[in-house]
């Protein structure tokens, strides 16, 4: 079969279309047939480097497929059922996986990083990494939002405890993470105000129902969540950026308010002035992925049409350089999908 594998960290140059042994599923597993796979800034970052990521490696979180074959010991799922991929991995026995914090595992990892991921024509993966595809989705769009959903559905749902009628900012408001944050906080009750830097981007957000679009090449972010809450600040930031909107997520926290973080795009090093935090009863927290309960509600949430996966364009496995170029680059407006 066909993998997109790495067998050194570099340039787009070490993405290699490698002819593999076909694998099998062990009785507890299920063998699925891929029929499309996703994109995420993981890849460029495994691609690039990350400390133990196992060489050589099959790229790729997300996915969705067919399921061709079933270990013996199987019985939630059968041949020619349509799945999505679940891409986090945990040991399902320890104490965090048996009450539900399965993102707290010591044995915690994620396909595509810290084992074969799912850009392959055919993956065997255990049935904890499998949910059953909703019929109303593409292949495109099953394989889209499985990664970026949960973790958004973790920072605003579960970490942040969004609650109806509190006003949320969300930067990065049309990558992955962020539009699926702009419709989860939505379907919550929630007023959005949502961060872009193009006006192609801003346009995009205005799509998704956001209250209010900030183009923070040409506006004051600061500013325009001042207008907009009458000088009391939101109730929540959703910041996936960094060092470069740091300083502006935290003036614009509302007493009471919570900041929650998942990444460090443009550099991981903060200042923090532990008065203005003490003083105004804020909260930081960090988030990292999702736990089962975040999947399946960000997949309710797609299944009942609330949330629609966005999608972007299509790449086959002969042009993941170029792929990774344009995901790299910043030229996407929704989820890369690379298709076998």
């Amino acid at each position: 079969m066909k993998a997109i594998r790495i067998h050194e960290h570099g340039a787009t140059d070490v993405l290699c279309v490698d002819q593999i042994l076909r694998p099998e599923p062990k009785a507890n597993e299920v063998l699925v047939e891929i029929k499309a796979a996703a994109m995420n800034h993981l890849d460029i970052w495994v691609r690039k480097g990350i400390p133990g990521v196992p060489l050589p490696v099959i790229m790729g979180s997300d996915g969705a497929g067919i399921v061709q074959k079933t270990g013996r010991e199987v019985s939630d799922y059968s041949v020619g059922d349509e799945v999505i991929i679940q891409p986090l991995t945990y040991c399902g026995t320890c104490t965090f996986c048996q009450s539900g914090r399965e993102n707290y595992c010591t044995s915690w990892g994620i396909l595509g990083e810290n084992q074969d991921g799912v850009q392959a024509e055919w993956v065997v993966l255990t049935p904890r990494n499998l949910r059953h595809k909703p019929k109303h989705l593409s292949w495109e769009e099953a394989a889209s939002f499985a990664l970026a959903g949960q973790t958004a559905y973790m920072m605003l749902i579960r970490r942040a405890r969004l609650q109806s009628g509190e006003v949320v900012l969300i930067w990065g408001a049309t990558s992955g993470v962020g539009s699926l944050a702009i419709q989860i906080a939505k379907a919550q009750g929630s007023e959005v105000l949502a961060v872009a830097g193009t006006a192609e981007k801003c346009n995009r957000a205005t799509s998704l129902d956001a209250d209010l679009i900030i183009n923070y090449r040409e506006q004051s972010v600061s500013e325009e969540v001042k207008q907009f809450t009458k000088g009391r600040g939101v109730d929540v930031v959703f910041d996936h950026v960094g060092t470069a909107s740091w300083k502006t997520s935290l003036s614009s926290l509302a007493k009471g308010g919570r900041l929650v973080t998942c990444g460090a795009t443009t550099g991981s090093r903060v200042e923090l002035d532990l008065r203005h935090l003490f003083y105004k009863q804020q909260t930081i927290m960090g988030s990292t992925m999702g736990d089962g309960t975040s999947m399946d509600g960000i997949l309710k949430l797609v299944a009942d049409g609330i949330v629609k996966p966005v999608v972007d364009r299509s790449f086959t496995f002969g042009n993941i350089r170029q792929a990774h170029e344009y995901l790299e680059n910043d030229r996407h407006r929704g989820k890369v999908i690379i298709l076998p």
